[in-house]
């Protein structure tokens, strides 16, 4: 028996969790503060929140933890309940994406920990906390993009993560988009946004698409585009992607083997730049840009449209949640880290 611990912002955690359980040999306990999803294939265990009181008091206790507001209602009962939960069916493992809180409470009971690590700066002390006291941490991305993705983390906890590459919830494709032999000539770009939040400006949006008349654009996600549940048709039917640099994002574009204008959005710990720096450096099918351009944007699109975006397989070549299942599976089992 294991649990996967599932936090609630974006959609990126839960569509991991979801790929995952259903790999898992056995039945794996969603415990998160989102609502159970449609296709989780075992039991759920719904947290209160945490983040609603007016006033948060002391949340950091004193910078050691990211969010632990005091004499908060919320924060007591989903302790509670997962320390309930661990008391009454003694799991193997827990994998946490994400919460040093979470990871701590699960350690002090004496349950292995499965520490997803996301990509950013993570060397203030509660994550060296949180990343200290784990069995294992795991990284989706390649071998060898460690180092550039967690810049500042110290040496020995970086050596102790294993990447297992870009997880993306589809299948990959190396199909040519069917929009490369339209009769018109004319190319498709979607621009996809996430749950997370966006600064995008929707006049520089339309400022986009009036100076590309013989590309055909496609928002979705995020604060200017419609919402859709299933974006990867529209992925694979794009000649150009213009996105965020969120983990998950970034798999799918690589799943789908299409290249990429990507623009990084704020997030913690400069999860999203730290990506976007990489993913300059490291020779993948991206142009990166800081923010979302106001000109120059046929000849953006015809350079990203000349890209290889065969090049993404080694960034996502369709195993990475079958290795993520062994490492879970060697720490339930009492592997050693």
């Amino acid at each position: 028996m294991i649990g996967y611990y599932v936090h609630h912002v974006g959609h990126g955690h839960c569509h991991r969790a979801a790929a995952f359980a259903r790999r898992w040999p056995d039945c794996v306990t969603g415990l998160s503060s989102l609502p159970r999803p449609a296709d989780w294939p075992g039991p759920w265990v719904q947290l209160p929140r945490d983040d609603e009181a007016e006033l948060p008091r002391d949340v950091t206790a004193g910078g050691r933890f990211h969010w632990v507001p005091e004499r908060d209602p919320g924060l007591l009962g989903r302790m509670a309940e997962i320390s309930s939960w661990i008391r009454h069916l003694e799991p193997d493992a827990v994998v946490v994406d994400v919460s040093v809180e979470v990871a701590t409470l699960v350690r002090l009971h004496g349950v292995p920990v499965v520490t997803v690590v996301g990509p950013g700066r993570r060397d203030d002390p509660a994550h060296l906390l949180g990343l200290g006291l784990a069995h294992t941490l795991v990284g989706f991305w390649p071998d060898g993009a460690t180092d550039a993705l967690l810049p500042g983390l110290p040496a020995d906890v970086r050596a102790r993560v294993r990447p297992v590459g870009g997880l993306s919830r589809y299948a990959v494709s190396d199909a040519a988009p069917s929009s490369a032999t339209a009769a018109d000539g004319r190319r498709r770009v979607v621009l996809m946004m996430g749950a997370g939040g966006d600064d995008l400006d929707p006049a520089h949006v339309d400022a986009a698409r009036a100076a590309t008349p013989d590309w055909d654009w496609t928002v979705i996600g995020g604060t200017t585009g419609e919402w859709r549940d299933d974006p990867f048709p529209l992925l694979l039917d794009a000649d150009v992607v213009v996105t965020h640099t969120g983990q998950n994002a970034v798999a799918e574009v690589a799943a789908a083997r299409r290249p990429a204008v990507v623009v990084p959005q704020l997030r913690p710990h400069d999860e999203q730049h730290v990506t976007a720096a990489a993913l300059a450096a490291g020779g993948w099918p991206v142009m990166v840009e800081p923010t979302l351009p106001t000109t120059g944007w046929p000849d953006l699109l015809a350079r990203a449209a000349a890209l290889d975006g065969s090049r993404w397989r080694d960034w996502c070549d369709g195993g990475a949640v079958d290795r993520f299942v062994g490492v879970v599976r060697d720490v339930a089992a009492g592997g050693s880290a």
